[in-house]
């Protein structure tokens, strides 16, 4: 069945069995209030790692039931972030969540090149999946906040984190377009030649299970009116279910226009690691944390 909403990505995942999700350094109550809706959703079973009776204390200033997580005590966000990850590489949970620890601290845990949840050669990349109230399907775009300038590599990597998601999401043939700035192949712009040489070689059989399509300029690909009067062809032109953005500039602008001045809510992953992460701010909305949560089970 096609997800086309987050809430129905929700009502999916309350539907499966239920994921074991770790908090690395849960001690604020942004992140505790998000996971015990998780948990009183249906979606996960939580493990807390962090200062027990700062946690236990926010429990009980916001009215949270403690007996409703399972608490694991360390002393510093950096034991947090080690412990957590550990958790996960041992089998004790399915789904890694960022709490009140910094960003830095956090990939670093997942990155440990001994003790971390990186495969060798694996990429890491971040997956959004984004509904704007102005159109009419989810659409599925990367990266936006992990990697600056990706290299071609790394686009292909991408490209298969964002066709990954949109078959999770119940859509067998995702219809991909690989962003730049216009529509015509321009040999100097590097998005746009690399754009075309992934749009061949999914001609060619070298990409499999997608539709993929580029370059493209951001309208084309997902409006088709401009579409058509820019004269592009094709199943993807118009009706693109996931956005392959040239790099972080660009797919950050799209994310935060989309959320800040679009209305659009979000649920967003790192994906590449042995399970997926969720790498949640103070700033997401708590439907976008919720939703997060649900995406990275429904991937797990």
């Amino acid at each position: 069945m096609r997800i086309n909403t987050l809430d129905d990505l929700l009502r999916a995942v309350q539907d499966g069995p239920r994921k074991r999700l770790v908090v690395a350094w849960a001690n604020d109550p942004h992140t505790l209030e998000a996971v015990y809706a998780a948990v009183e959703t249906g979606l996960v079973e939580a493990i807390l790692v962090g200062d027990e009776p700062v946690m236990v204390q926010i429990c009980q200033e916001h009215g949270l039931p403690k007996e409703r997580f399972r608490m694991v005590h360390v002393s510093t966000d950096a034991e947090a972030a080690t412990q957590a990850v550990a958790m996960v590489r041992f089998g004790e949970a399915d789904l890694l969540m960022k709490g009140l620890l910094s960003t830095e601290l956090y990939m670093k845990a997942i990155l440990n090149k001994d003790q971390g949840l990186l495969e060798p050669g694996a990429i890491l990349s971040h997956v959004t999946v984004m509904e704007h109230p102005g159109h009419p399907k989810l659409l599925i775009a990367g990266d936006v906040a992990v990697i600056p300038e990706p290299e071609f590599k790394e686009k292909l990597a991408i490209l298969g984190y964002l066709v990954k998601t949109a078959k999770a999401l119940g859509i067998d043939t995702p219809k991909v377009a690989v962003l730049s700035a216009s529509e015509q192949v321009q040999p100097k712009l590097r998005s746009s030649a690399e754009a075309a040489m992934l749009s061949k070689m999914a001609d060619r059989g070298q990409i499999q299970g997608a539709l993929v399509d580029g370059p493209m300029a951001l309208d084309g690909a997902i409006d088709p009116e401009s579409a058509r009067i820019k004269g592009m062809g094709g199943p993807v032109a118009g009706d693109a279910d996931c956005l392959l953005f040239p790099n972080l500039e660009a797919g950050n602008t799209f994310y935060k226009a989309g959320t800040k001045l679009g209305g659009a809510e979000i649920a967003a992953v790192v994906a590449g690691a042995r399970v997926p992460c969720i790498l949640s701010s103070r700033g997401d909305t708590a439907k976008t944390k919720l939703c997060s949560i649900a995406l990275a089970a429904l991937l797990a």
